[in-house]
């Protein structure tokens, strides 16, 4: 346990996600069983194409209108159509951290501190004001009146109206309202809006997603840690990035440290894999050279209409579309 706090402690300062533990490989841990996953667990199989964006550093996947498919990284966006066709992309002034897209095609974008709006061909709307200094925007979700913007650096959940105006903070330390605060020792914070209309919070060194009111108020919670059982999540902080399966099937989500991906149903009960380690092994070969504790490359994941799986690999610079094996989950 030592070991671990010590990790922890050297990566929250780090916004970055560039520096590692500096452990020596004595201090690693032998995942070798623990990536090892029964074949009868996997529910769904790779389709093509795989899509190269040609991207240096892509860093944000989502899916908008018509199954169109946006990734975002360097100083641009790059577009897809749902066969995975090139559409023109969109340039940037600043480097993105991430980003979703409304139901209008509208694109809001999270630049390190602030968030910027972009419509659907690619012109800027509008730049919001800076949330200061210790800000690092990871995730944005967009409902019918609401953004909301998860900052790994304060912690918090912010939300916005459509103008702008912010509106208030979710997830600060609150014990009257049984509110443990977001622990966020790495920049992976995601968010998103469920069909119950719930906020959906990672709270990623907790292990675990929580629901949240529009108004702040923590309503449940479900996730455990568990390295040796395939139905928890391992490691300091995970997932690192979930998506919404369509007509309330469950969720998806990404973990980094045992690279995979998950599904589990609209209660947080653990339902099957769409793709464990063996998947990933070049993404896990890169992340190796890069040392013991490196931050860099978690995946990303988006669902589209069509209930295919999106894996953004940010360290092979692919997209890798996953379909369910059988129709019922």
């Amino acid at each position: 346990m030592a070991i671990a706090a010590a990790v922890i402690a050297l990566v929250t300062t780090d916004r970055t996600a560039k520096k590692g533990s500096r452990l020596g490989p004595e201090f690693g841990y032998d995942l070798t069983e623990q990536k090892k996953i029964d074949p009868a667990l996997i529910l769904y199989r790779e389709a093509a194409p795989v899509i190269k964006t040609a991207l240096q550093k892509p860093t944000a996947l989502a899916v908008g209108p018509h199954d169109r498919i946006y990734v975002a990284g360097d100083r641009e966006i790059c577009v897809f159509d749902s066969q995975a066709k090139p559409l023109p992309k969109i340039k940037l002034t600043s480097e993105p951290r991430c980003l979703a897209v409304a139901h209008d095609g509208t694109i809001y974008l999270g630049i390190q501190d602030h968030i910027e709006v972009y419509n659907d061909q690619g012109k800027k709307l509008a730049a919001w004001e800076s949330l200061g200094d210790k800000a690092v925007l990871t995730a944005v979700a967009v409902g019918k009146n609401d953004v909301f913007v998860t900052d790994a650096g304060n912690r918090v959940v912010v939300r916005y109206d459509k103008s702008g105006r912010l509106l208030s903070f979710i997830g600060k330390k609150d014990p009257d309202r049984n509110i443990p605060g977001f622990n966020v020792p790495s920049p992976y914070f995601d968010l998103a809006i469920a069909p119950d209309g719930l906020l959906r919070v990672v709270n990623p060194g907790n292990l675990m997603i929580e629901a949240y009111t529009f108004d702040g108020d923590r309503e449940f919670w479900w996730g455990k840690p568990s390295t040796n059982s395939i139905d928890g999540f391992s490691g300091c902080c995970n997932p690192v990035n979930f998506a919404l399966l369509p007509n309330d099937e469950g969720f998806v989500t990404a973990e980094k440290g045992l690279t995979r991906i998950k599904i589990y149903d609209p209660a947080g009960k653990f339902v099957g894999v769409v793709a464990g380690p063996e998947t990933f092994a070049e993404h896990d070969r890169i992340l190796s050279g890069k040392g013991q504790g490196n931050l860099e490359g978690g995946l990303d994941v988006a669902v589209d209409s069509q209930n295919r799986v999106l894996v953004l690999d940010p360290l092979t610079d692919e997209i890798r579309i996953f379909t369910r094996k059988t129709k019922n989950l």
